[in-house]
């Protein structure tokens, strides 16, 4: 546990410091999150399929590995789902014109966002509950993605006229949700048998469809002049360095 709220704790003070920067120097910011979004694709990738799965079919039920690979495929369904809902919602809150979700209104923004940080919670802590170097690796993968994703609310909510101090104070409050989901669902997992298999696969899921929808798509839109350009070269590295990460962390089991 204690390692489970270090490591949480430590996920969300790095994000909160890369918004802090766009409060700071949006310039700074803007450049941090162009490098950051690419790499943290090659690591949510990495660390689904290099360390999540693989411990999901490790740790299969008396079902076998159909549960595993079930839950990722129902967690990226799930996933798409629930963002074809806020989708949804942010289309029919405005009867008069479609708006882009740069335009989001202020509730719709943290509600997404409490969703998301509870996601990443469960996330962290079905790592731990494998052991924790599995932990460290999701922990670490969900850092590379918050950065970009946290500077992005920053700039929303910003942008919506809402003063920095409680643009800071509610980006703090909402961020706390990963590190208490990660520790209600992980002291559950100590005292009930939860399907780790299942648990395992649908963070999977989670990251392969962040990755894959949200982020690899943008490379594709930057790098229509080149074949392998810094985008590119970002994914592959996040995928190397997560990957060799991995083989050391678990060499330490």
């Amino acid at each position: 546990m204690f390692l489970l709220i270090v490591f949480s704790l430590l996920g969300d003070a790095v994000a909160l410091s890369a918004g802090t920067l766009l409060v700071l120097k949006k310039s700074g910011a803007e450049k941090l999150a162009l490098y950051a979004t690419p790499f943290a694709a090659g690591a949510l990738l990495a660390a689904a399929f290099v360390d999540l799965l693989p411990e999901a079919l490790e740790n299969q039920s008396a079902h076998g590995a159909d549960t595993a690979l079930l839950a990722t495929l129902g967690g990226i369904l799930l996933f798409f789902l629930l963002e074809r809902a806020v989708h949804w919602f942010h289309h029919h809150s405005d009867n008069n014109q479609a708006r882009e979700d740069k335009t989001a209104t202020v509730p719709l923004i943290i509600i997404g966002n409490l969703l998301h940080r509870a996601i990443d919670g469960v996330a962290i802590a079905a790592g731990f509950l494998v052991s924790a170097p599995a932990g460290m690796i999701v922990t670490a993968a969900i850092i590379v993605h918050e950065i970009p994703h946290t500077i992005g609310d920053f700039g929303l909510l910003l942008s919506k006229k809402i003063s920095r101090k409680n643009v800071l104070l509610i980006n703090i409050a909402v961020a706390l949700l990963t590190t208490i989901c990660a520790a209600i669902v992980y002291a559950l997992g100590n005292s009930v048998a939860l399907p780790l298999d299942a648990l395992l696969g649908l963070t999977a899921g989670f990251f392969i469809y962040i990755a894959v929808s949200d982020i690899i798509p943008d490379i594709h839109v930057r790098e229509t002049k080149h074949f392998v350009g810094a985008q590119s070269a970002l994914l592959l590295a996040g995928t190397v360095v997560v990957g060799v990460l991995v083989a050391v962390l678990h060499n330490f089991e």
